[in-house]
């Protein structure tokens, strides 16, 4: 049986290491990250300080950008979010995420409380932290400061989602109380078919694209001033949605995930959605509308 002081020992030496292991990356992120509130308060954290709010954890997830297993080192994202913005933040709709990228989600809240989120900042083996996206023609990119990540192995819902509310290189993290997006949305006669394309698009597309002006600020606007329905033929929209590599050699533009239920359906109602809001344009803030034709504007 171990003496007291060989136990204390064994128990420092372990806390010590596991100290050890995030000073790496504490190091290797100097960046911080921003919080904002409903109430407009912004809070700047860095790894350090989120590390004084939660323990990290090893997690294990799948990996969907790469499609195999890895472990990363993590914060719980509700204590967290639950200690820089208090409760509030579960009564709001959406959290929206900013990348280094300029890759914007916006996660519901609902998600988080239904789910379990962690923000990633290091691989647990200590390889930098890094990743090669398969789903984007197999380029390298950095994951830090931080990268949403889910408990997803046991759940087939979130094994479902595929890469999509996994955003990296988080720069920013803001809690919406409304809906963001309103010139985004379609008419609200819109078929049912139409609203499912925009929950779909709002789900695997606006992260990069924007319709109108809004949404991520990593791939081009698809509406305004001309529709991709009104340049690009059907069946080859279609193609570019599903498969876009068949279309564009050397694209780093990701099809709709392979495990999506009905993902032909999807992309369907995708297109119902685009064109809907073909007839529907609105100029994005700040640019310059002079002789730009508008209709269907609400």
């Amino acid at each position: 049986m171990r003496s007291i002081p060989q136990v204390l020992r064994h128990v420092l030496c372990g806390l010590l290491a596991s100290a050890l292991s995030l000073a790496p990356a504490f190091a290797q992120n100097p960046i911080t990250i921003e919080f904002k509130g409903v109430d407009q308060s912004v809070k700047t954290l860095s790894l350090k300080d989120l590390g004084a709010i939660t323990p990290a954890v090893s997690l294990k997830v799948f990996e969907a950008h790469e499609n195999a297993e890895r472990i990363y080192r993590a914060f719980p994202a509700r204590p967290v979010l639950d200690k820089v913005f208090g409760e509030e933040w579960r009564k709001a709709q959406e959290i929206a995420f900013t990348s280094i990228d300029g890759y914007q989600p916006s996660v519901p809240v609902a998600k988080f409380l239904a789910h379990d989120a962690y923000l990633a900042f290091a691989h647990e083996n200590g390889a930098p932290f890094t990743m090669t996206n398969t789903l984007q023609n197999n380029e390298i990119v950095p994951l830090g400061p931080l990268y949403l990540i889910w408990d997803n192995i046991n759940s087939k819902e979130l094994l479902e989602s595929g890469a999509s509310d996994m955003p990296y290189q988080i720069k920013r993290v803001e809690v919406k109380s409304v809906a963001p997006f309103p010139n985004m949305a379609p008419p609200a006669n819109a078929s049912v078919e139409v609203q499912r394309g925009f929950t779909h698009f709002r789900k695997h597309c606006m992260a990069c694209h924007t319709i109108n002006g809004e949404g991520g600020g990593k791939a081009p606007e698809l509406n305004y001033p001309v529709s991709v329905v009104e340049y690009i033929k059907p069946e080859y929209l279609k193609r570019w949605i599903e498969n876009p590599q068949t279309i564009r050699h050397n694209t780093t533009m990701p099809g709709l995930a392979r495990g999506i239920p009905n993902r032909e359906k999807v992309a369907e109602e995708l297109i119902l959605y685009l064109k809907v809001m073909s007839i529907a344009k609105r100029a994005p803030a700040g640019s310059s509308a002079s002789g730009m034709p508008q209709s269907g504007t609400r």
